[in-house]
C-alpha cells in the first residue's frame, strides 16, 4: 500500500527497463539530447499555447526514488542491484531549456530539451509529456474560447466534469494562462492565485419557498456578488421577474442574473430589455451551459446579449479534440567532447524528426512587432540577422518569402543547469498577461478557426543541410 505518491514513478514502466538497461551496458555516462515537440495545432487551429512548465520545474527539483519505489522494483525481479543503488543515490544532473509558458508555439518546434545522462534525460519523458501535452492543450482550447468571446469574459467552470483531480487542479491553471477571468475549482486559486469565482446552484433556489426568497436570501448574504440563477423553473416568467424585485428594494453594487438553459440568444434578448425597461442597465447576463467556441461565437452573431460566459466541459476536456500529441525524441549524443546529430526516419514523413542540439528564433516585423516566422536552428547558429532573410513556404518548399524590417528573438531559456534550477517562474498573472500580449502581436489570419492562415516555421540553412545529409546517407 502506498502511504504517499511519489510522482518520480509516475512513469512508463519501459522507461526503468531502458534506464537499467543502459546502466548494465555501461552507457550510464552517455550524453544524450531529448527534443518535446508537437506535430499537429488541436482541431486544425493556427497556434498552440505553451504551458505547464512551473509543474515540470516542480517534478524535476523533486525527482528521487523511495525506498518503497526500490523495494517495488526489486520485487519485479528483472533488475540489477547496481541499478537499484543507483536509483537510492539519485540526483538529476540534466541541463534543461524550455519555451516559457503563455508562448505561442507551433509544429515541430523544440519547446523543452533535456540534456544529461542518457538514464536520467530519457526517464523523465513520461511526466514532461504528460504535464505540457496536457496543460498546453486546455490552454489552447482557453484562448480559442476567449477570442470568440470577443472581449467578454469567460470562466472556467469545468471542474466536476474533468478527468480526475489533477485534470481539473491544473486545467483551471491553463485555462487562466488561456485567457479565462477566473475558474470554478476554489483549490485552483488557493495553489496559483487563479480568481475562484461562482454564486449558486439550481439547489439554492429549490430549497426556498420561491425564487424570491431565495433571490433576496442571496443578495442580502452576498450584495457585491449577487449574481442570481434565474432558470430553475421560468427564466422570463418567473426568475427574471422575481430578481428585478430584488435587486430594485436592495440595490447590490453588484448585480446580474446567470442562464444555464434554453435558447441563449431568445432568451439573453428578452432579459435584457426587461431589466433595462426595469431601469437596472448595470445588471449583467451571464451565460453558461455545454458552452464552446463556435455555440459563443454563433449566439453573438444572432445578437445575444451576454456580457460574460461560463464554459465548463468543452474546455476542461477539450472535448472536440482531447490529445494535444506532443512526443520526446532523441535529437543527438555527446562522445568524446563531440556532438553526434540523430535522426529518426519514418515513412511519414512528419513523423522525421529534426537532428542536432537546437534552439528557435522568432522574427518579428520592427514596426508593429508583430510575429512573421519562426527559425529552428542549430544552437550555435547566430540569429537571422540583415537587410533580407528568406524562408521556405512550411506547405510547399519551393516557395520562398523574403522577409525585411525584423528583428530576431531566442523563444528559449535554460532552465535547469547541472541539474540545478536557473529560472524564476513567473507569477501566474504574468504568464497571463505575456501570453495575452504575444496574441495580441499574431495576424487576425492566423487566428480563424477554419483555414487559419499557415505560419512559417523554417529550418535554418544549417539545419536542413545537416538534415539533408543524413536522410541521404540512409538511402
Amino acid at each position: 500500500m502506498i502511504e504517499k505518491l511519489n510522482l518520480t514513478m509516475l512513469t512508463d514502466y519501459y522507461e526503468i527497463t531502458m534506464a537499467n538497461g543502459y546502466l548494465n551496458a555501461g552507457m550510464e555516462d552517455q550524453i544524450a539530447y531529448f527534443d518535446m515537440f508537437f506535430r499537429k495545432i488541436p482541431e486544425g487551429g493556427g497556434y498552440a499555447i505553451m504551458a505547464g512548465l512551473e509543474q515540470v520545474i516542480e517534478y524535476l527539483d523533486k525527482l528521487e526514488f523511495t525506498q518503497d519505489d526500490i523495494e517495488y522494483l526489486r520485487g519485479k525481479g528483472i533488475f540489477s542491484e547496481e541499478f537499484l543503488e543507483y536509483l537510492a543515490n539519485f540526483r538529476f544532473a540534466c541541463d534543461v531549456w524550455a519555451v516559457p509558458e503563455g508562448t505561442p508555439i507551433f509544429p515541430g518546434e523544440p519547446i523543452i530539451t533535456v540534456r544529461g545522462p542518457v538514464m536520467q534525460a530519457q526517464f523523465v519523458e513520461t511526466m514532461i509529456l504528460l504535464i505540457v501535452n496536457h496543460q498546453s492543450l486546455i490552454a489552447t482550447k482557453a484562448s480559442r474560447i476567449v477570442r470568440a468571446a470577443a472581449g467578454r469574459p469567460v470562466m472556467e467552470f469545468g471542474t466536476r466534469r474533468s478527468h480526475g483531480t489533477a485534470a481539473a487542479v491544473y486545467g483551471a491553471r491553463a485555462s487562466y494562462i488561456g485567457g479565462c477571468a477566473g475558474t470554478a475549482c476554489a483549490i485552483a486559486d488557493e495553489m496559483f492565485g487563479t480568481p475562484a469565482l461562482g454564486t449558486m446552484a439550481h439547489s439554492w433556489v429549490q430549497m426556498f419557498d420561491s425564487e424570491y426568497e431565495a433571490f433576496k436570501k442571496y443578495t442580502e448574504i452576498y450584495p457585491t456578488n449577487a449574481t442570481l440563477l434565474v432558470d430553475t423553473y421560468n427564466v422570463l416568467k418567473s426568475g427574471i421577474p422575481a430578481a428585478i424585485k430584488v435587486f430594485k428594494e436592495l440595490d447590490p453594487p453588484n448585480k446580474g442574473i446567470r442562464i444555464d438553459s434554453g435558447d441563449i440568444a431568445y432568451l439573453t434578448k428578452n432579459a435584457r430589455k426587461m431589466l433595462d425597461e426595469a431601469g437596472l442597465q448595470d445588471c449583467k447576463i451571464v451565460i453558461s451551459n455545454s458552452l464552446d467556441e463556435y455555440i459563443i461565437r454563433e449566439v453573438i452573431s444572432e445578437g445575444a446579449c451576454i456580457d460574460s460566459f461560463g464554459v465548463g466541459e468543452k474546455l476542461i476536456t477539450s472535448r472536440s479534440e482531447p490529445v494535444f500529441g506532443g512526443v520526446y525524441k532523441l535529437s543527438a549524443l555527446e562522445r568524446d567532447g563531440k556532438m553526434i546529430p540523430k535522426i529518426k526516419i519514418s515513412e511519414n514523413v512528419e513523423k522525421i524528426t529534426n537532428p542536432g542540439f537546437k534552439t528557435v528564433y522568432r522574427l518579428f516585423d520592427k514596426d508593429t512587432h508583430r510575429l512573421l516566422a519562426d527559425v529552428i536552428a542549430l544552437d550555435h547558429e547566430d540569429p537571422p540577422a540583415g537587410e533580407e532573410y528568406e524562408i521556405f513556404d512550411p506547405n510547399a518548399v519551393w516557395k520562398r518569402k523574403t522577409l525585411t524590417n525584423f528583428y530576431a528573438k531566442n523563444l528559449r531559456e535554460q532552465i535547469f543547469k547541472g541539474g540545478k534550477c536557473v529560472y524564476k517562474s513567473p507569477d501566474i498573472k504574468e504568464i497571463k498577461a505575456y501570453c495575452m500580449e504575444q496574441q495580441d502581436r499574431m495576424w487576425d489570419e492566423m487566428k480563424r478557426f477554419e483555414n487559419p492562415q499557415t505560419y512559417y516555421v523554417d529550418l535554418s540553412y544549417d539545419l536542413w543541410k545537416l538534415k539533408n545529409d543524413m536522410l541521404e546517407a540512409s538511402k
